[in-house]
């Protein structure tokens, strides 16, 4: 043990932040250590709360106050202090670059090299390294500005012909009378207010629909000075569609747009001029469409002299991405596609070319969407940071990932208010012999289910799609079948079929994509119980109007405007959130929190957990039952405010479950619903598929997690590895069965934890 702390340690004394009860912890410097726990025990409050955002803080406060004003703003955890800290490098789980025009290549910095490469030997000459770039005017493709698709926008979905503007006749969010979008119409001056949008002339509707950004001439009093006027089609283009605020649409924009690749660049992105410059054949377009192993193969096919310094700058940069497990994407993938546990691995192979030493690196979940066989990959390179001087700090609940830990801190014993505590730290070896909630889950053996007999099987033939080639399957119906493999290795473009296939029959997709969620949406928003609770509020305090208690109406904080947070975008990057100054994330205004129920304003009724919700509505029945269902999916430690965005896709995924828990006889898909889940509330989860089973349901999930996998009933692993070396089914049968199946990775990988 005093080994461990040769180098020295990270001392927090005294934390209390959120749940956190006086903590002090030493946390041994250039080693690796894992904080298990219960989701909710507290491991993010201590980790990224108060070890993260002290040393970020401090380290903003090093630069001059002009240049404080532009960083983010950390707050004061609750700490007594904390010595030896070093500078915290944050490793979080969020998608990257939400931008149409961000790229694996851009994001990476690799593309930037790549233009200059091909403007330094590319033949023919063809101009300088922004000749070849798709976001400036001088390379990009003249169509589609770059992006390598268009939009066709059904503009019949926008308006209701029936209507006038008064009346409300542009009908997508945001554009509803009074609104700042509808007053760029409203307050023009062009249009009758009151005429219905089906009596407007050719003229007219064009004006109103299609005209281009224009500066109006002699514009009514109440248009701004300095507006242009944009018609409604070219401005949902421009400023939702393909702005960072689109994603906050995604369900509605759906129903109004058809995307497909630019029929003049097709979806290269470039203009003509800008691929005519090779390089041993290749253009930059046909390089960027290349997956990262083959990439490498053509930059040491290059022997140009000048060239040296770039090819050596890139092979770098791409031998990182591919060595932590990620050569099967290609430059030109689209941040905006990509998983949030890819994202946090492109992050982690950008640090590892780093020369900087001495750092924390704080990661979140690193084993997320990933394969036992890439987790190998992950702590392989972790390990490699930890030898170039740094200290790894985790939070985890894999067991490959705790074990290949140098140390270990527990958090407990249980979620929320009943958390907080340090109950275990210690080695890996010492955790398999503590009488903890992790050790006990990590000595639990692994058992596999008895095999159930299946009355039908849906079947796909010939599935050509991505990388699977000519794959022909079967999934037994009315039991629980797992799809699995490494990450990249066509799961998901299988699963895809089996829906096309069952595309008729009213299925459940539990995908981890977004619930129709904007930046207000909360649990207690998508259980639809706040309107309860506000006449609850009312009645307690002598009728007063149920909108005060409404942060979307009068009861909204005047700073953020009900959000909590302030929001900066910034560009290609991702935003800066901030937590309001005003309401310091309450979302409600100073009057509506002088009125209280059973004690509790509003504030601090909706900043209760799940489970704690249960205890304080236990006598209101319109309240108790729909919180219910989010305590049977084992998300009892979310707060009822708690925002949607910040929950992982597990989390989304399990919100999404909950609403679906009274059926029989359907079809469930599931993509990795064990996500950010303890050992523990696996196997809840695991108890709760059984009886969505014994309901006569087909389950078809997904999943990396062994402890799940050998509790299916059916299993298919693809493989044997990802992009064009995957694609291929390498074992279908029982999980058991797979045991001795050499070419099954998870196979493998269940025989080495059986063993």
């Amino acid at each position: 043990m005093t080994n461990l702390f040769q180098d020295g340690a990270i001392s927090i004394h005294g934390a209390q932040e959120n749940n956190l009860k006086n903590v002090s912890l030493d946390i041994p410097k250039h080693r690796t250590t894992v904080f298990a726990g219960l989701s909710g025990s507290g491991k993010s409050s201590l980790v990224f709360d108060t070890l993260a955002a002290v040393s970020r803080r401090e380290l903003n406060e090093t630069f001059p106050s002009f240049t404080q004003q532009y960083l983010p703003k950390y707050g004061q955890p609750e700490v007594a202090n904390i010595d030896h800290l070093p500078v915290a490098i944050v490793v979080e789980q969020k998608p990257i670059g939400r931008n149409s025009r961000s790229t694996l290549a851009t994001y990476t910095g690799i593309y930037s090299v790549l233009r200059l490469l091909f403007s330094r030997i590319g033949q023919p000459w063809v101009g300088y390294s922004e000749w070849f770039s798709f976001n400036l005017p001088q390379g990009m493709c003249p169509n589609c500005q770059g992006l390598g698709f268009v939009d066709d926008v059904d503009e019949q979905q926008l308006f209701d012909p029936e209507k006038s503007l008064n009346e409300g006749a542009l009908t997508f969010a945001g554009f509803q009378p009074g609104t700042w979008r509808w007053k760029e119409y409203g307050n023009s001056g062009l249009f009758d207010l009151d005429k219905k949008l089906k009596d407007y002339s050719a003229e007219e509707y064009e004006l109103l629909m299609h005209a281009p950004q224009q500066k109006l001439k002699n514009p009514p009093a109440q248009w701004a000075r300095t507006a242009l006027y944009e018609g409604l089609v070219p401005r949902m283009l421009r400023s939702v569609i393909h702005s960072a605020s689109g994603r906050h649409h995604q369900a509605a924009l759906a129903k109004i747009v058809t995307r497909k690749p630019c029929p003049v660049c097709h979806g290269t992105r470039l203009n003509a001029k800008a691929l005519t410059g090779k390089i041993n054949g290749k253009n930059i377009a046909e390089v960027s469409d290349m997956d990262l192993v083959n990439v490498l193969t053509f930059l040491n096919q290059i022997t140009d002299p000048k060239a040296k310094t770039m090819v050596h700058d890139l092979k770098r940069k791409v031998q990182a991405l591919v060595d932590i497990g990620l050569g099967y994407l290609s430059l030109g993938r689209g941040t905006d596609t990509l998983s949030g546990g890819e994202a946090q691995r492109i992050k982690i192979a950008k640090y590892l070319t780093s020369s900087l030493s001495d750092l924390v690196y704080v990661l979140d979940e690193p084993s997320v969407g990933l394969h036992p066989h890439d987790i190998q990959l992950i702590t392989k390179s972790l390990n490699q940071l930890k030898h170039q001087g740094n200290t790894i700090v985790l939070v985890d609940h894999n067991p490959a990932i705790i074990s290949a830990a140098d140390y270990v801190v527990e958090m407990g014993p249980q979620a929320g208010k009943n958390g907080g505590q340090v109950t275990f730290k210690g080695t890996y070896a010492e955790l398999l012999k503590s009488d903890t909630l992790t050790g006990r889950a990590l000595r639990t053996p692994l058992t596999f289910c008895e095999p159930r007999s299946a009355p039908a099987w849906l079947e796909v033939d010939y599935v050509t799609n991505h990388n699977l080639r000519d794959v022909s399957t079967k999934i037994p119906q009315g039991v629980m079948t797992v799809i699995s493999g490494p990450a990249g290795s066509g799961k998901s473009t299988l699963v895809n079929a089996f829906k096309q296939q069952v595309a008729n029959q009213d299925y459940v997709d539990l995908s981890q994509d977004g619930v129709g969620i904007n930046i207000r949406s909360t649990p207690a928003t998508y259980l639809k119980i706040l309107t309860p609770l506000r006449k609850l509020f009312s009645k307690a305090n002598g009728g007063v109007s149920t909108q005060l208690f409404s942060y979307n109406g009068k009861g909204a904080c005047p700073r953020c405007k009900g959000k909590g947070i302030m929001i900066t975008e910034m560009a290609f990057m991702d935003p800066v959130v901030q937590e309001c100054e005003l309401c310091h994330g309450k979302r409600y205004s100073p009057e509506a929190l002088q009125y209280t129920y059973h004690g509790k304003n509003i504030a601090e009724v909706l900043n209760l957990s799940i489970d704690d919700t249960l205890a304080f509505f236990k006598d209101v029945p319109s309240i108790y039952k729909k919180v219910q269902l989010l305590q049977q999916v084992g998300l009892g430690y979310l707060s009822l405010n708690q925002s949607m965005t910040t929950l992982s896709g597990g989390e989304v995924q399990r919100v999404k479950l909950a609403m679906e828990l009274d059926h029989t006889g359907q079809i469930y898909f599931l993509d990795e619903p064990t996500t950010g889940l303890h050992l523990q509330d696996t196997q809840k989860l695991i108890d709760l598929f059984e009886r969505l089973v014994a309901k006569g349901n087909t389950l078809i999930l997904i999943e990396h997690n062994l402890k799940l996998i050998a509790q299916a009933d059916w299993l298919i692993d693809m493989g044997p590895d990802a992009g064009k070396f995957g694609g291929q089914i390498c074992f279908e049968g029982t999980p058991q069965t797979s045991l001795k199946a050499t070419s099954s990775r998870t196979g493998t990988a269940l025989a080495a934890l059986r063993a």
